[in-house]
């Protein structure tokens, strides 16, 4: 017969969960005699906050070699778009056994950070992706570095920038030659702006960009 403040609780909610939830809360003790009533549930919508978003590899793609044992150390990889728009995130790909801290970075060309956000709730292997808590705004036709800091490997494919880059368009992963080599990376126990490359690999670092 008595009532309680209201419960606020904030969740982060998976960019790869589904359409809808059902939530549900349960209340005991206190000398309860309803058990009957104890229990209610509520379906909730999930609504993308970017509907439509754009990047390189499609989600069946898959790398050479999925994981590479490794020190602390940040990779990444040159792109440009042919249209304005906005950078909402960012993904890698996870190979089995690549364990530990995982940050998506976006860097410009310079090296100056736009964005950064740490991954959570990844699974074992696979794509693995983490959205901006600001977009940032990228123009036509400029080089930008998307990377991701890990802490105990990654995925590569030797060679891979060397002849050609990857057209998606809008989105253009860049030939090596271009503007510098591309694969990049740079070793360190923090992220740190990846100015180093070796083989022109390919370390399958990828946008979420939204045209406009």
């Amino acid at each position: 017969g008595a009532s309680y403040a209201a419960i606020t609780v904030t969740v982060n909610v998976s960019a790869t969960a589904a359409a809808s939830v059902t939530n549900a809360v349960t209340v005991s003790g206190g000398g309860e005699a309803n058990a009957a009533n104890d229990t209610a549930t509520d379906v909730t919508a999930i609504t993308a906050l970017y509907p439509v978003t754009n990047s390189i590899w499609a989600a069946s793609a898959v790398p050479a070699e999925a994981w590479h044992s490794d020190q602390a150390v940040t990779l990444g990889m040159k792109f440009r778009s042919s249209s304005g728009g906005l950078i909402v995130g960012m993904r890698f790909y996870k190979g089995a056994g690549n364990n530990g801290t995982h940050i998506g970075l976006l860097y410009n060309s310079t090296g100056t950070l736009l964005a950064q956000a740490t991954f959570s709730g990844e699974t074992a292997s696979g794509w693995q992706q983490v959205s901006f808590s600001t977009p940032v705004s990228i123009a036509a036709n400029t080089t930008y570095v998307v990377a991701y800091f890990s802490t105990t490997g990654y995925a590569k494919d030797v060679g891979y920038f060397t002849l050609a880059g990857v057209d998606n368009a809008p989105l253009h992963a860049l030939k090596s030659g271009v503007d510098g080599l591309n694969g990049v990376y740079m070793y360190g126990a923090a992220a740190a702006f990846p100015s180093s490359s070796y083989g022109d690999t390919n370390y399958w670092a990828d946008v979420l960009f939204v045209a406009q």
